[in-house]
């Protein structure tokens, strides 16, 4: 059965909800993932943006693990260059206490310019500060005593799970894939290609080999009139996406974003599914057991009024025909 996730992005631009609106939404909405057996919600991170896409994930996630008892709560992406990487140890290690151990941390490099002026990092930089900066936090969640950048640290208390909060790594290169194949558990990438360079490097190393997961499209929606609510949400998705497209364009990346002008040609692509309820076995069957299933219902500051019912909707359409599977 695929992985149930929940995203987040805080992301919300002019047209979208009231701000304070989707933050109680998110609330109140992971913990409904909880208690209809989710398994994960993902948190993001970006700076600087006019949307107020969400900068500090792990105050959010703290506020989830509150409201949570089960779900897993997986900050995707850090990104680590920007960060004194003692603080986010202790701050993460604190996440993971207060959740009881449900936390998953990916990292990543970085990638849109300006956020690398705003924190005054060379781009260029990236690589090595990922490298020294993931290695202090592993040292850091040993609870002992070492030296970073000439500076005696210590941190305490360590997190609920050892040796450390499953570690895993973002990134759209080969060197990433090898970086994250000896540093971190997981190779967090849609593409295959990558995963097949991430996984020849751990068994260069001596490591077994991982299975690929599939991401997915980050999105999905369940409606009785696809047409009608692609027509209603055309805003949101091409705002997401564009930004997105905005965003790796600037930074020269590979991803699976473009920028757009017409909502239909976006739909065309399958990046941003919206099925009937007829269609769900057979995309399930498409999709596969090990992938991930995420629902993002507060796209681009959608109103938590919409977001809800589609929640609702893939309560009633999706989750029985999941509970069947898995009983299969």
């Amino acid at each position: 059965m695929p992985k149930l996730l929940l995203r987040f992005d805080m992301r919300n631009p002019d047209f979208g909800a009231d701000q304070r609106a989707l933050y109680d939404a998110a609330l109140d909405m992971a913990e409904w993932a909880d208690q209809q057996g989710f398994d994960c919600i993902q948190i993001s991170e970006h700076h600087g943006c006019e949307d107020g896409y969400l900068p500090s994930p792990i105050v959010l996630a703290a506020a989830m693990a509150a409201r949570t008892k089960r779900i897993r709560l997986r900050m995707a992406l850090i990104i680590l260059p920007f960060h004194d990487p003692v603080r986010v140890a202790e701050d993460l290690a604190v996440l993971d206490i207060i959740s009881n151990g449900r936390l998953d941390v990916v990292v990543g490099a970085g990638y849109v310019p300006e956020e690398f002026a705003m924190f005054a990092v060379e781009l260029k930089d990236r690589g090595r500060l990922m490298e020294s900066k993931i290695t202090a936090l592993k040292n850091a969640w040993t609870g002992e005593p070492f030296t970073y950048e000439g500076r005696p640290v210590r941190v305490t208390p360590r997190p609920l799970q050892k040796p450390h909060p499953p570690l895993w790594m973002g990134g759209s290169s080969k060197p990433a894939a090898r970086r994250a194949a000896r540093m971190v558990d997981y190779f967090y990438t849609e593409n295959r290609e990558l995963f097949a360079e991430f996984n020849a490097e751990r068994q260069r190393l001596g490591k077994s080999a991982i299975p690929f997961m599939e991401l997915g499209s980050g999105f999905f929606v369940v409606a009785e009139n696809p047409d009608a609510e692609w027509q209603r949400m055309a805003p949101h998705i091409l705002f997401e996406c564009n930004s997105y497209g905005k965003w790796q364009a600037s930074s020269a990346m590979q991803g699976q974003y473009l920028e757009m002008t017409d909502a239909e040609p976006l739909r065309q692509t399958g990046l941003y599914p919206i099925i009937r309820p007829t269609e769900v076995d057979s995309y399930l069957d498409a999709l596969g057991d090990n992938a991930q299933l995420c629902l993002h219902p507060l796209i681009a500051g959608q109103a938590p009024a919409d977001g809800w019912r589609q929640l609702n909707d893939f309560a009633t359409h999706v989750l029985p025909r999941l509970k069947t599977r898995e009983q299969v």
